[in-house]
C-alpha cells in the first residue's frame, strides 16, 4: 500500500505540466499565476519513479526544495551533495538516496544542477502548477494562514476562505471575504480547490471534511486534533501542535537524564578508591 503522502502527491499531479522550465523565474512565476502552464501527465518514468518515493523521502524533497530556491536566488547554479545536505540538515548518504528516486544522480566533481533539480523536484512533487487552498475556521490560526504570504509564492495560493460566524460572513480576510460552510461545495467547485485545510473547533472537523471530500477535495490538511474518518481516494495530513510540544518535551527530560547521568557517573568515579577525607585506601 503505497504511503499517504506519494498517494497525496499522486492526487495533486493531475494535469501537471511536463514541461521543463529551464529558468528559476519562469518557474516562480508559473507557481505564482503570472504564466499559463500546460496541463498534461507526467511521463511514464517519472509517474514510476514518483509511486517508488517513501513518505519520510517526500518531505525532505520539499525541504531540499526550498534550500535549492534559496540558493538559485541567490545566483548559485551548481552545489555538491555535501553543501545540499549540510544546509538541509541530512547526511550527505541520505540525500543521494533521496534524489536517486526522482532520477537526479549528479555529476562527479560538479555535483548537481540547481536549477534542473528544482525542476525535478517540483515536477515529481506536482508545483509545475498552482494548488487553490481554502481554509475552513478563521479563528486565530485560520486568519494566520489566511495572512501568510508565503503560499502564493510556492504555489498554493489560498483562493477561498470558511466560517459559521455571521459576523464573519463577507468581512475579507486576506484580501478574500469569508463564505459560509453551508457554501464550501459550490465555492470550492468553482475555484477549483484542491487542498482544504481544517482549522475549525474538534466538533466541527468531521463535518468540514466531508463537506469538502463532497466538494471533490482530495487532500486535507487538518489542524483539529481528531482523528478524520475519509475515502480511500481522499489524503490527510494532521498537524496537531499540542503533540509536537509533548514530542519537544520527551526530548528535552530525554537529554536531562543523560545529563544526570553522566554527572553521577563521574562523581562516583571520583569517589573509587578513596576513604574518609578522599584518603586512599589501599589493601
Amino acid at each position: 500500500m503505497r504511503s499517504q503522502a506519494v498517494r497525496c502527491v499522486h492526487h495533486q499531479r493531475r494535469g501537471v505540466s511536463a514541461v521543463k522550465h529551464t529558468r528559476r523565474s519562469e518557474s516562480v512565476a508559473s507557481q505564482r499565476g503570472e504564466g499559463e502552464t500546460t496541463a498534461t501527465p507526467l511521463e511514464p518514468a517519472d509517474r514510476e519513479r514518483a509511486r517508488a518515493i517513501p513518505e519520510a523521502a517526500v518531505a525532505r524533497l520539499a525541504v531540499y526544495l526550498r534550500v535549492l530556491s534559496g540558493m538559485a536566488d541567490q545566483g548559485v547554479t551548481a552545489v555538491s551533495s555535501e553543501e545540499l545536505s549540510q544546509a538541509a540538515g541530512v547526511n550527505a548518504a541520505k540525500l543521494r538516496k533521496d534524489l536517486s528516486y526522482i532520477g537526479s544522480y549528479g555529476t562527479r566533481g560538479v555535483g548537481y544542477d540547481v536549477e534542473v533539480l528544482v525542476s525535478h523536484i517540483e515536477r515529481i512533487l506536482g508545483l509545475t502548477r498552482n494548488h487553490s487552498v481554502a481554509v475552513v475556521g478563521i479563528g486565530n490560526l485560520g486568519h494566520a494562514l489566511a495572512n501568510y504570504g508565503g503560499f502564493p509564492g510556492r504555489g498554493f495560493p489560498v483562493t477561498a476562505l470558511f466560517d459559521v460566524d455571521a459576523d464573519l460572513i463577507g468581512v475579507p480576510v486576506g484580501g478574500i471575504p469569508v463564505s459560509h460552510i453551508d457554501d464550501i461545495t459550490a465555492v470550492c467547485l468553482e475555484r477549483e480547490v484542491s487542498i482544504g485545510v481544517i482549522a475549525t473547533p474538534p466538533p466541527a472537523a468531521q463535518s468540514v471534511c466531508d463537506r469538502l471530500v463532497s466538494a471533490g477535495v482530495q487532500c486535507i490538511l487538518n489542524f483539529a486534533p481528531v482523528v478524520l474518518q475519509v475515502p480511500d481516494n481522499v489524503e490527510v495530513r494532521k498537524v496537531d501542535l499540542a503533540v509536537e510540544m509533548q514530542i519537544l518535551s520527551f526530548h528535552v527530560a530525554r537529554r536531562a537524564d543523560e545529563a544526570a547521568s553522566v554527572s553521577a557517573g563521574i562523581v562516583s568515579a571520583g569517589n573509587n578508591g578513596l576513604g574518609v577525607d578522599g584518603m586512599v585506601i589501599r589493601p
